[in-house]
């Protein structure tokens, strides 16, 4: 398709530089939803400068080609964005990685059959570089386990595959096992004296198991661990892309793999400490899989509790001097973050204070509950993370939890034998009143655990859709 001009202009470099830097920019100002609009500005403009850069650092055979791809994948994305609702964004964002992951695997197998035109060939021995053999194996493997995984990452968001663990019999020694020969097959495709031409089975072999691998990885991990997973498979494409831009030479695609995949590695370790996980059990994959005892069976237990009305909920508001409000999962596939800030507004007309309580992993991505709340402007300066606002349970009048389960569970803390024990929570159960919107008592959160909150004897059970309930409640404080 394109040829590598073999002398590069002295400002190319620098225009690669400029784009690294806004890649950075973007980083940072996507770390706060008050610079997120800011950070994809910069992202999109470095994105502009490196590929306008690219493109003209090469003599272009069939330019028509790339600029109705380029048009095409625009219009794609364009009309994606516009449509996708933000409870699908979660599907979307692992739809994109597999992407990500697909066109990795798609550049090594071009360069592995034209190497001349991509510059990596030795003209004396006639065979690839030996450095070049080591780069391509890891961009396609790490593309491969990319893109299989995503996909099995989107169909248990979309709901095409069920979001519990799928257990294969001896899963770990099958992992480590295809993991080895995916290695070793690596490290002899390097060694061979000559690999495409004596065994071209090796590199395309290592693309199946590398396919299969990221199927195995992803297949045993639940529902609840789906913010990890989404974050770990970030990073993964970040490394692919970086593996792949040693192969081309461009330093652009270096630096922003480097930048996707470290910054995605971090996000994992931080999702993981804030779910209690091992980060080397997330890479190894199926680290949410290994239940105790409480979250085997996941059944509802038959107690008594306290149900309430939208007409309840809103006179206890009323003489509330504080309220919390917790967004989880349930306001997500309700859609009901419009209501939720209208609901906020009224409070703060009576004078209350009204603050959103964040937890890490609320969601099915990093960030979910931020995103919603942003979309419904929601002020920044009302959303704490649990860490800032969990001491002030104990002196809230009412914690207004909104289809958040395992994230408010106190199994967390007292049950050893809980799948979720020792992950942090934020601790609704020492407000004053709480007030639980929940489809039905039928559900026990995707951990399979029931939630001793709904029991307790300050707490209110609002037991409807979270829209429709909401809906009803700023009704009842309009009045």
């Amino acid at each position: 398709m394109h040829e590598a001009v073999t002398s590069v202009p002295p400002f190319v470099a620098l225009a690669y530089l400029v784009a690294g830097v806004l890649f950075i920019l973007a980083l940072r100002g996507l770390s706060s939803p008050a610079t997120s609009r800011t950070g994809n500005r910069f992202g999109m403009a470095g994105m502009a400068i490196a590929v306008a850069t690219t493109l003209y650092t090469h003599d272009l055979t069939s330019l028509p080609e790339i600029v109705g791809a380029i048009a095409i994948g625009g219009v794609i994305g364009f009309i994606t964005a516009r449509k996708i609702a933000m409870t699908d964004m979660p599907q979307l964002v692992a739809a994109f990685h597999s992407l990500v992951g697909l066109a990795a695997v798609l550049v090594g197998a071009a360069a592995y059959l034209n190497p001349a035109a991509f510059g990596i060939l030795d003209t004396v021995t006639n065979e690839i570089h030996n450095a070049s053999r080591i780069e391509l194996g890891l961009g396609v493997a790490i593309g491969a386990i990319t893109f299989s995984g995503s996909v099995i990452a989107f169909l248990k968001l979309n709901g095409n595959m069920s979001g519990k663990p799928i257990m294969l019999p001896g899963r770990h020694a099958i992992n480590l096992g295809t993991l080895a020969a995916i290695l070793g097959l690596i490290a002899w495709f390097y060694v061979m004296a000559a690999p495409s031409l004596v065994a071209p089975w090796l590199f395309w072999t290592v693309i199946g198991l590398s396919f299969a691998i990221g199927f195995l990885l992803i297949i045993p991990i639940g529902g609840a661990d789906m913010p990890v997973v989404v974050s770990m498979l970030n990073s993964y494409s970040g490394w692919a892309a970086a593996a792949m831009g040693f192969t081309l030479g461009n330093s652009a695609m270096i630096i922003t793999g480097a930048l996707v995949g470290s910054s995605g590695a971090i996000l994992s370790y931080i999702m993981c400490k804030a779910m209690n996980r091992s980060f080397i059990s997330v890479i190894a994959g199926g680290f949410g899989a290994d239940a105790g005892p409480a979250g085997a069976g996941g059944a509802v237990i038959d107690r008594p509790y306290k149900r309430g009305s939208a007409e309840d909920a809103a006179f206890l508001m009323k003489q509330a001097e504080s309220v919390i409000i917790v967004p989880g999962y349930g306001m997500a596939v309700s859609q009901a973050q419009h209501a939720l800030r209208e609901m906020g507004d009224l409070l703060k007309k009576e004078g209350i204070s009204v603050k959103y309580a964040i937890h890490p992993v609320a969601g099915r991505m990093p960030g979910h509950m931020n995103v919603l709340l942003a979309e419904a402007n929601v002020g920044y300066d009302d959303v704490f993370e649990l860490e800032d606002i969990n001491g002030e349970f104990g002196q809230c009048d009412v914690a207004f939890v909104i289809g958040a389960n395992d994230v408010t569970n106190p199994a967390a803390k007292t049950d050893k034998t809980s799948p979720i024990y020792g992950m942090p929570i934020l601790d609704v159960a020492n407000a004053k009143s709480v007030l639980f919107v929940k489809r039905s008592m039928g559900g026990a959160g995707y951990a399979g655990v029931d939630n001793e909150v709904f029991y307790m004897d300050n707490t209110m059970m609002l037991l409807a859709d979270a829209k429709k309930m909401v809906e009803e409640i700023v009704k009842g404080l309009a009045h």
